[in-house]
């Protein structure tokens, strides 16, 4: 080494140590930053804790295909991941060659083994990967003209890439052998590309998961719970609180005041303003699962607690919002509660009856169940719309779990969602207008089932039909977004996203 590159080298450990000291609270879920390579200035980093906001700039470096020259951004980390961001360049540097993205890489050196994934100055999306140090980089491109949401996930020597175009499902590649060591830093990049300008970029929606073990043992093991707000307009995310255990399914009260979610069996009141929870005291209802509604005046909660008495089987309860003793509403289990009637006269939720589940109502005074579906195949998550005139529900009975809607008697059965997605849980908008799902993709599970800890979107739709658009990209799946989540204003949804606690 020269004296000029050991001159280098230290001057670049200098600077790291400078920023993991006086950074590292501010970086999110990041430890660190720093430049790559060669550069003419040193490039920043900028994080608003308010809105989960990166902005990365990186001024005046060259690139080439055996080194790297970008503003990194890191974690150092081991094992599996999974990386998810969206990215947007700043429109008044206008530079077709700069590169803004996701990274993994074995070392900080510039001439590391690392993939990256990431888009051009025109939005056209990218995977490189360099198998070994200064080795020459590979590039695949997806087939897509145009994304802004970029993800990577290592299992293993696997690298799983997917870009898209925000509102769209991903389309992915694979990068497999890809031996980076079992410790890796990843993060967040940007480069000009070229020596005489600039590059900015702002990255949002980051979420840094790591992922349940592939031999976990469902309903038995759990990760952690992050309890999220998504603007459904602009798609941004906000987490408001996380558990290092299993949080599921927050109502969102009609005063726009508190979310209302279980964990570990027992209801809890999220307070909006204070970020704090309080347990509801819900009596001998202790063993409830994620299957829990508002009344539409918010005064009263429907439950599903799994009664000894029913040897364990779901069974539908009632209490006051604020507490109290449960009162028996379905007299046959296994029942699992779904709707409230904007009346609040009825009760609607899919039974288990002769090895076939339908969906029934029932009065919230109790009495006779009445059968409202007669399919074979599995229906479930009724929901009433906010005028009453439809019950919203998803069934398996055109072969992938798909969306549909019925009379409140029963009549008039239609599908909405024909794609291919398995669809569950559909939720209407408090205006009545829009409908939100949880969408598992095709072949990850069966049609029937709605497992932890997928890949799942969050996808809204005109709740008279129309097509779908992806709202959120996030790592869950059952309690994500099992009960009504909307807020007052149609404009908010809460639900659950998941990951280890690291």
């Amino acid at each position: 080494m020269s004296a000029k590159n050991v001159s280098g080298f230290l001057l670049f450990l200098i600077f790291t140590t400078v920023a993991i000291s006086a950074q590292e609270k501010s970086l999110g879920v990041f430890e660190a930053s720093g430049d790559l390579g060669e550069a003419k200035k040193a490039g920043s980093v900028v994080y608003d804790a308010s809105n989960g906001r990166y902005l990365l700039k990186s001024p005046g470096a060259g690139a080439a295909d055996k080194r790297d020259h970008f503003r990194f951004l890191w974690k150092r980390m081991s094992g599996d991941f999974i990386l998810t961001a969206r990215a947007k360049f700043n429109e008044k540097i206008v530079n077709p060659l700069q590169k803004s993205g996701l990274m993994v890489r074995s070392d900080l050196g510039s001439d590391a083994a690392q993939a990256i994934a990431f888009v051009d100055g025109s939005g056209v999306p990218a995977v490189q990967a360099r198998r070994a140090k200064a080795a020459v980089a590979e590039e695949i491109k997806p087939a897509l003209a145009f994304a802004d949401v970029l993800q990577l996930q290592r299992k293993g020597d696997k690298l799983i890439v997917s870009t898209a175009r925000f509102g769209e499902p991903f389309v992915t590649v694979q990068i497999t052998d890809l031996a980076l060591g079992e410790n890796v830093y990843a993060g967040l990049f940007v480069g000009p590309n070229n020596a005489d300008s600039s590059a900015e970029s702002v990255f949002t929606d980051v979420r840094l998961t790591f992922p349940a073990k592939d031999n976990f043992v469902p309903y038995r093991e759990y990760i952690g719970s992050n309890l999220e707000i998504l603007d459904v307009g602009s798609g941004a995310r906000k987490v408001v609180y996380t558990v290092p255990d299993s949080l599921q399914a927050p109502n969102w009260t009609p005063d726009g005041n508190a979310l209302i979610y279980n964990r570990n069996g027992r209801l809890y009141r999220f307070d909006l303003k204070s970020n704090a929870p309080t347990e509801i005291d819900a009596g001998f209802a202790v063993n409830n699962n994620n299957d829990h509604v508002l009344s539409f005046d918010g005064k009263f909660l429907g439950i599903s607690h799994h009664s000894r008495d029913d040897n364990d089987q779901s069974v539908i309860y009632v209490l006051p919002t604020t507490g109290g003793a449960p009162q028996r509403i379905t007299a046959e289990a296994p029942s699992y509660l779904h709707g409230w009637s904007p009346d609040g006269k009825w009760l609607i939720y899919t039974g288990g009856r002769n090895d076939n589940y339908d969906i029934y109502k029932i009065s919230t005074n109790g009495g006779e169940e009445i059968r409202l579906t007669d399919s074979k195949a599995l229906d479930d998550g009724s929901e009433f719309s906010p005028d009453g005139k439809y019950i919203y529900f998803n069934s398996t009975r055109s072969g992938l779990m798909q969306i549909w809607r019925m009379k409140p008697d029963g009549s008039e059965q239609t599908q909405i969602t024909n794609d291919e997605f398995n669809n569950w849980f559909p939720h209407v908008s408090p205006d009545g207008k829009w409908l939100v799902m949880i969408s598992y993709l095709k072949g990850d599970v069966a049609p029937e089932d709605h497992p932890f800890y997928k890949h799942v979107y969050l996808r809204v739709m005109p709740a008279g039909g129309g097509k779908p658009k992806v709202a959120a990209y996030v790592y869950g799946g059952q309690g994500t977004i099992n009960v009504p989540s909307w807020s007052p204003d149609s404009r908010r949804v809460a639900f659950v996203s998941n990951s280890e606690i690291k």
